[in-house]
């Protein structure tokens, strides 16, 4: 990986999805309905059900929000239908996305992120094109408060932690995610106070973009973002660009 650019992507990524607060309800409800629909409504037995209602007690969403989006999910109530769908693509200068969708109109997605892709410079790729450059993992984010470092790594490290990074009193830990949630609520347990945690796709190596290029990509980039149906952006870009 290339330096700090994690760091400046995390950043990048963070800054998009926090713009309003209408359009994260509207994400974190498809998580909900579409997690509940796969694994079941039940929070305890559905890790990724659980992880979704988490972020949603987070935003302040209203209880009853949640638990609609629960039922619609499961099937105990009627409501829209939504799918999730992978599409991948390169930017300008060659950079790899990855775009996680929850949609309740395929066409109406899939012609909308084309058409962004065409608009600066990019194109939609075949499924598998890109999705090979990037690995699944647990990202937790977290600060020691009254807590120290060296129980962190401990315990970190009992849970097979791939990597632990460090920048401005941040603890950045990286592991399997299906150990992620098991590894937060010890964490929690241990007083530590941990900022975020969610499952990515990583990039196995960062690219660098003709400097050139580096606005329509940013620009491209929220694009996805603000795009309602587009739940998760990631893309290889390497943000500490400095030619």
């Amino acid at each position: 990986m290339a330096g700090h650019s994690k760091w400046a992507n995390i950043k990048h990524r963070k800054g998009a999805q926090d713009a309003k607060r209408g359009k994260i309800f509207t994400k974190i409800i498809k998580e909900i309905t579409v997690s509940s629909r796969i694994g079941g409504g039940d929070i305890e037995s559905n890790p990724r059900l659980r992880k979704a209602v988490e972020n949603a007690k987070a935003s302040n969403m209203p209880a009853d929000n949640i638990e609609r989006a629960i039922k619609k999910g499961a099937g105990t109530l009627e409501g829209i239908k939504y799918e999730e769908v992978t599409y991948e693509g390169y930017g300008p200068s060659g950079v790899a996305i990855l775009l996680e969708v929850v949609t309740d109109n395929k066409n109406r997605s899939v012609s909308e992120i084309r058409h962004a892709f065409s608009k600066f410079g990019g194109n939609l790729a075949e499924n598998g094109s890109v999705s090979w450059l990037f690995e699944k993992k647990g990202v937790i984010h977290l600060e020691l408060l009254n807590s120290n470092e060296d129980e962190l790594y401990e315990i970190a490290l009992n849970f097979g932690t791939d990597e632990i990074d460090k920048k401005s009193g941040i603890y950045e830990i990286k592991t399997e995610p299906d150990v992620m949630l098991e590894l937060c609520k010890l964490l929690k347990r241990r007083n530590f106070n941990i900022i975020t945690s969610n499952i990515e796709m990583l990039p196995k190596n960062y690219h660098h973009p003709k400097k050139r290029d580096i606005q329509q990509i940013s620009m491209l980039l929220e694009l996805f973002e603000n795009n309602d149906d587009v739940n998760n952006v990631y893309s290889n870009i390497n943000f500490d660009f400095k030619q």
